[in-house]
């Protein structure tokens, strides 16, 4: 699982950090709203532990954008402020949970579990993004009445990035979330899955095509 964790305090930023490094996370730690929202939503993050009062962009400001952008990664909110109406502002911004400071270890963990069982268990019919349908139903790709079917694995592929759409994702995360973090997949594995399903993409006349960032991983992205 990978966290990004977003507060200004660093002292505290880096303590939590600490804390789910210990519990077996891959965190990121920035500090402030800016590269918060920047690393949430070019990341292929688990759950975004996001502070409200943030230099550069506050936390409510964050989350906003980042579902306006249709990333739905969940986020955890934390406040120094113990007021309903700070807690039914960012959770109408499209904040998932929200944790008043000061607060104790075992729950912030219990939270951040929560957040990453509750995403992991949404199931949709079908993902949609530019013109383009993944049906989860019977593992097919559609564009135009145009549609092809998918293998197990591609399958797989394809729903991380449909459900990520404006988010980079790395090999590892791919091999972890598909194959499992025991599995003796390669990086060539991966590329050669990618290699077909750019093929499958482009056999129904889809916009879309799996693009490479250089050292960071794999994105959906649209093409005239």
């Amino acid at each position: 699982m990978k966290v990004l964790v977003v507060d200004d305090e660093v002292k505290l930023a880096d303590v939590v950090a600490e804390l789910l490094r210990r519990n077996k996370y891959v965190v990121d730690v920035v500090y402030d709203g800016e590269d918060g929202y920047f690393y949430a939503s070019k990341g292929d993050y688990d759950v975004v532990v996001l502070d409200v009062m943030l230099p550069g962009m506050d936390g409510f400001e964050v989350v906003q954008k980042l579902r306006r952008e249709k990333c739905n990664v969940p986020v955890l909110m934390l406040t120094a402020k113990d007021e309903v109406s700070s807690r039914v502002k960012g959770l109408d911004c499209g904040a998932d949970d929200y944790l008043t400071k000061p607060f104790a270890s075992e729950e912030l963990l219990a939270r951040v579990r929560a957040l990453a069982r509750r995403q992991s268990e949404i199931v949709y019919d079908c993902l949609s993004y530019c013109g383009t349908t993944l049906n989860t139903a019977n593992y097919t790709l559609s564009c135009g009445g145009k549609s092809v079917s998918l293998g197990a694995k591609e399958y797989e592929i394809m729903r991380l990035l449909f459900s990520n759409p404006t988010q980079v994702i790395s090999k590892d995360s791919i091999i972890s979330k598909v194959w499992g973090l025991d599995s003796d997949i390669t990086d060539n594995n991966v590329e050669a899955y990618m290699s077909f399903l750019r093929k499958k993409l482009n056999f129904i006349g889809s916009k879309l095509t799996i693009s490479t960032k250089r050292l960071l991983g794999y994105f959906l992205e649209s093409h005239s």
